[in-house]
């Protein structure tokens, strides 16, 4: 869940600007969370509080009108009509906020339908909900410490020819199908998170949203460096730390539950 925020800062600045410079400013001038960071931590809040995930998306969303970038067309109508009904998304906003449900749960089954519930308030389209679980399978995998083979394996359920795609640099594609295989290869090529992060904000594009994505999954495959982990939070509001902290919390709650 962190990689997600930490890609997603990090992305920022360069979404409507890209660059194609590996080498960029990791944390550049006028960086800041967007939208991104906003709706993973309604889905963390909406585990936390066991409220539904439609209700805290809503309300994290209308707490914060304004972040840098914005929201989309059609989720920003969704946000000022209630949430009357989701609208066939097959955007890759379902994919960038369901990281914490893969960190929430063990069970595998228990991951996907948790990640086909926090998408389908908006991205019920199966493109929508399918981007969703195959992030969310992803961390799981990570975390769970498989082999890299049978990650691959794993995800070709999904993509078959992730692997194989060829991904043209600074397309700005906002779909699920366009932008989770463009992640899934990045991560299985990343030598570190670091590395992860830099080549995905190096590709352009969506690039805070490609950012959040592919750091949700290196968070689990790698970890994080603490002295980006620190930086990052710097650019949080109490609320946002709050969140964090209560998740963790309940997470570790949880594992001593097990002991």
């Amino acid at each position: 869940m962190i990689g997600a925020i930490i890609g997603d800062i990090v992305g920022s600045t360069y979404e409507f600007n890209n660059t194609s410079d590996y080498n960029f400013p990791l944390f550049a001038t006028g960086s800041s969370f967007t939208d991104d960071t906003i709706c993973t931590l309604a889905i963390a809040d909406a585990i936390i509080s066991g409220k539904p995930y439609k209700d805290r998306l809503l309300e994290w969303c209308r707490a914060y009108p304004y972040p840098m970038g914005g929201y989309g067309g059609r989720f920003a109508q969704w946000i000022a009509s209630g949430g009357n009904e989701p609208y066939g998304s097959f955007g890759n906003g379902s994919a960038m906020r369901v990281s914490p449900v893969a960190w929430a749960y063990d069970d595998l089954r228990d991951v996907l339908k948790e990640a086909t519930k926090t998408a389908m308030p908006t991205h019920s389209h199966p493109e929508g909900v399918k981007g969703a679980m195959a992030v969310a399978h992803a961390i799981w995998y990570f975390r769970s410490n498989m082999k890299m083979d049978g990650f691959i394996d794993a995800m070709q359920e999904y993509y078959p020819n992730f692997q194989h795609e060829h991904y043209k640099v600074g397309v700005f594609d906002e779909t699920c199908q366009g932008t989770v295989p463009l992640c899934l290869n990045i991560v299985c090529h990343a030598r570190g998170f670091e590395d992860a992060i830099r080549i995905a904000v190096s590709h352009g594009g969506d690039s805070d949203t490609i950012g959040a994505i592919v750091g949700a999954m290196a968070e689990a495959r790698f970890g994080i460096p603490e002295s980006i982990y620190d930086k990052a939070f710097g650019f949080l509001d109490e609320r946002m730390l709050a969140t964090i902290h209560d998740f963790f919390y309940m997470l570790n709650e949880r594992e001593n539950g097990k002991d």
